[in-house]
């Protein structure tokens, strides 16, 4: 079974300074395209820093984002919808302009094997107006895309804030540097049934390139909206490799325990 990454990244690894982060895996700047897609710092029960996600706005109390986001010891996150994050916004813990929340994670989650349950929500203190917000798929829309057919004629936009390239050398990745803003990138269907020991239908395997870009860390929950929509079929959730090259994966919502989870959250919040 080949290793798989988790695309969370560490607060730590930021150097905690605003225009010491990165951008999404050679993708183009989102500007306002998205701005219901913003990027989280969850922290502990002490208020402290621990990793930075990026997610979606559902509704005007809900984000959603991966379960391995928002795991313990994670409590609560602090979530800016800048399209980039510059100076005097508090960065990372908390200003003007973000917003707060309660984190809550997929009841089935287990760090063991964050794949198979890798979705989770930030539950914010006051609700956020926006002019529009994701949306979640229809139940198991991804399997009507299977065949080579649908494969073919479907795309799938991200949105993020992760790095934007990793250079390999032998004392490990070398992290490129460049401002936190939020990217897109489309990326080519490869398959949505599982792989790497991933069983089917828990996954979406997704392809990029240097030119059309790619997920990497910090783009972990980051929307994986169908075409060029605002239906959100799965959130990026982790890659094959460590240098955030060739194929990632992202966790399908479009499952009716996903579903049924994450309405349940919204009718109650």
């Amino acid at each position: 079974m080949r290793k798989i990454f988790a695309l969370a990244m560490l607060v730590s690894v930021l150097l905690i300074a605003v225009g010491v982060s990165f951008a999404i895996n050679y993708g183009d700047p989102d500007g306002d395209g998205h701005p219901y897609v913003g990027i989280m710092v969850a922290k502990d029960a002490g208020g402290n820093p621990l990793w930075r996600c990026s997610g979606t706005m559902i509704s005007p109390t809900v984000y959603l984002t991966a379960g391995h986001c928002t795991e313990a010891p994670a409590t609560q996150a602090e979530i800016w919808f800048e399209s980039e994050i510059v100076a005097g916004l508090g960065w990372p813990f908390g200003g003007s302009t973000s917003v707060s929340g309660k984190t809550e994670t997929h009841p089935s989650y287990n760090p063991g094997a964050f794949f198979l349950y890798d979705v989770g929500v930030v539950i914010l203190d006051e609700p956020l107006s926006l002019p529009t917000y994701g949306t979640l798929p229809e139940q198991g829309i991804l399997d009507g895309l299977a065949t080579a057919r649908g494969q073919k004629d479907t795309t799938i936009t991200a949105v993020g804030y992760g790095l934007q390239r990793v250079r390999s050398n032998p004392a490990g990745p070398d992290f490129t540097q460049s401002d936190l803003r939020r990217e897109i990138a489309v990326l080519n269907l490869v398959s949505v049934r599982g792989t790497a020991g991933i069983p089917r239908g828990t996954s979406v395997l997704l392809s990029g390139n240097a030119h059309t870009g790619g997920t990497c860390f910090g783009d972990s929950g980051g929307p994986l909206f169908l075409n060029s929509t605002n239906t959100i079929v799965a959130v990026t959730s982790f890659g094959i490799n460590g240098n955030c090259a060739g194929v990632g994966g992202g966790y399908r919502i479009d499952m009716p325990d996903d579903l049924n989870w994450i309405n349940s959250i919204l009718a109650n919040n």
